[in-house]
C-alpha cells in the first residue's frame, strides 16, 4: 500500500496518547535525539510497527507531541489568567517562569533548531500562545491610560515573557550577575501599576523561590 494511503491510529485513541507520554519521558530522560521508533516502542512495551501505525514518520511524532504540549499549556494559560484585571500581568510573570524553566520547552526549542517542520509548529504554537495572552492584557487594561502610557499590552508582553526566558538561558551557562536586581525591579514595577478600580489582593511572588528551584513539567 503507498505510503500516502496507508491508514494511521486515531488522534483520540489511548494507545497513541501513551506513546506521546513515552515520547515526553524519552525528551525529558534521555533528550530528544533519544526518540526513536524502536525507543518509544520499547518504552511503550509495543513493536515498532505500532508506533509507526500511529506516526507515520519521526517528524510526525515531534509535531503530534508538540501540539498536545501546547494544547496542554493552554489550558493551564487559560486557567492562570482567571484571576482579576490587576493580576493578570503577575499571573503571565508567573506562568513564563514556569514555561522557561520548563525541560520539555527547552528540548523542543533545542529540536527546532535542527528539523525545519519542528521549528514552524513551535513558531505557531508561540504565536497561538502569545494571542490568547496579548487578547488577555488588551482587554482588561483598555484606554489612554494604560501603564501610564508607559507600555503597550503589547510591549508588556515580551518584557513579561522574554525575560524568563533570556535570565534562563544565561543561568544555563552560569551566567548570573544582575539577575536578581532585573527580577526584583520588574516586579516591583508590576506590583505598582494596578489595574485602576480593580479590587483584590496581590498574587504572591514566586520568582525568586523558582529561580532556585528546577521547575518540573506539566
Amino acid at each position: 500500500m503507498a505510503a500516502s494511503s496507508r491508514r494511521t491510529g486515531t488522534e483520540t485513541s489511548k494507545t497513541r496518547s501513551v506513546l506521546l507520554d513515552c515520547v515526553e519521558q524519552l525528551m525529558l530522560e534521555e533528550g530528544y535525539a533519544a526518540v526513536t521508533f524502536r525507543a518509544v516502542a520499547a518504552k511503550a512495551e509495543v513493536t515498532p510497527s505500532l508506533v509507526q501505525y500511529y506516526f507515520r514518520t519521526l517528524d510526525g511524532i515531534f509535531l503530534a507531541a508538540i501540539r498536545r504540549y501546547t494544547e496542554r499549556n493552554i489550558r493551564h494559560l487559560t486557567k492562570a489568567l482567571d484571576v482579576p484585571a490587576d493580576q493578570l500581568p503577575r499571573a503571565l510573570w508567573e506562568y513564563s517562569w514556569d514555561e522557561a524553566t520548563s525541560a520539555l520547552t527547552t528540548e523542543f526549542m533545542a529540536l527546532g533548531n535542527h528539523r525545519e517542520s519542528v521549528r514552524a509548529e513551535i513558531a505557531e504554537a508561540t504565536e497561538q500562545v502569545r494571542k490568547v495572552q496579548l487578547d488577555a492584557l488588551a482587554t482588561s487594561f483598555e484606554g489612554p491610560d494604560f501603564l501610564d502610557q508607559q507600555l503597550t499590552p503589547g510591549a508588556l508582553l515580551l518584557l513579561i515573557t522574554g525575560i524568563p526566558k533570556f535570565l534562563n538561558l544565561e543561568e544555563g551557562i552560569g551566567v548570573r550577575t544582575a539577575h536578581q536586581e532585573l527580577v526584583d525591579t520588574f516586579e516591583n514595577y508590576l506590583d505598582s501599576h494596578r489595574a485602576t478600580g480593580a479590587k483584590s489582593g496581590a498574587l504572591p511572588s514566586r520568582a525568586r523561590r523558582r529561580r532556585s528551584t528546577p521547575s518540573t513539567d506539566r
